[in-house]
């Protein structure tokens, strides 16, 4: 199976990056794919979960990469299994400029939680046009890759009936770039990262209509690759659970 690299990113805080990043690993684990979690941020919030993950849990492959082991080269510390079929990174807040283009140059896919709020919405709408300008600009060294790079917009703990993002819709259609799924604020989240599990791990009927609102975003991730740095709009129909 082709690796795929994603990157969850977006430069102010508390956004979600960490929840999104540790609940798609255990989704892909759950399904019997090899997923590799790299954790970036320096909170090392990823990498905690993963060490309280049971034994009995599908594997994930951690690397503590916000910090350098000296004992070993970077390239040894960052090594990962052959058989590792998805990468997903999780990132600090507060990158731009170079730091930026490195990460930007080392994903596949892009995913930028958004939070319901003005100004995380207005921090988002510039922060994506930075990437897109960095995207641009790395373009044809993306040519040669089976998948081009792709960037798509997550609202992250959504309540009902929300109609905040209508801004951000515009946005997003002026850029020619996908809303791709919303998901809801749920105590779900919580329990499964307190566990070390993803809300698909959790095998509760409760979280049924959580588990649904990730079903765009894992079939956008796979889907044929589209322009890079874009891709045709998707649907921006979305329901809430409480």
């Amino acid at each position: 199976m082709e690796l795929q690299k994603i990157l969850i990113l977006n430069a102010k805080g508390g956004s979600g990056k960490t929840t999104i990043a540790t609940n798609l690993a255990a989704s892909y684990a759950n399904k019997g794919r090899h997923p590799a979690l790299l954790d970036y941020d320096p909170q090392g919030s990823a990498l905690n979960w993963l060490q309280t993950r049971d034994a009995d849990c599908a594997p994930i492959h951690g690397i503590e990469a916000h910090k350098r082991n000296v004992a070993v080269t970077r390239s040894w510390q960052m090594r990962l299994p052959k058989d590792v079929d998805r990468i997903v990174i999780d990132t600090p807040a507060s990158i731009s400029g170079a730091i930026l283009s490195d990460y930007i140059r080392q994903s596949d896919t892009i995913i930028v939680p958004v939070l319901p709020s003005p100004i995380d919405i207005l921090t988002a709408t510039n922060f994506i046009k930075e990437i897109m300008i960095l995207g641009k600009l790395q373009a044809p060294a993306s040519v040669g890759k089976k998948r081009p790079i792709r960037l798509g917009v997550v609202a992250n703990r959504v309540k009902e009936n929300m109609q905040i993002f209508d801004s951000l819709f515009t946005f997003l259609a002026d850029l020619n770039l996908p809303f791709i799924t919303a998901l809801s604020e749920s105590q779900y989240y919580i329990h499964a990262f307190v566990e070390g599990k993803g809300v698909h791990e959790l095998h509760d009927s409760r979280t049924q209509l959580v588990c649904q609102q990730w079903k765009p975003l894992l079939d956008w991730i796979d889907d044929s690759p589209g322009n890079p740095i874009s891709l045709a709009p998707v649907s921006n129909n979305y329901n809430m659970v409480s």
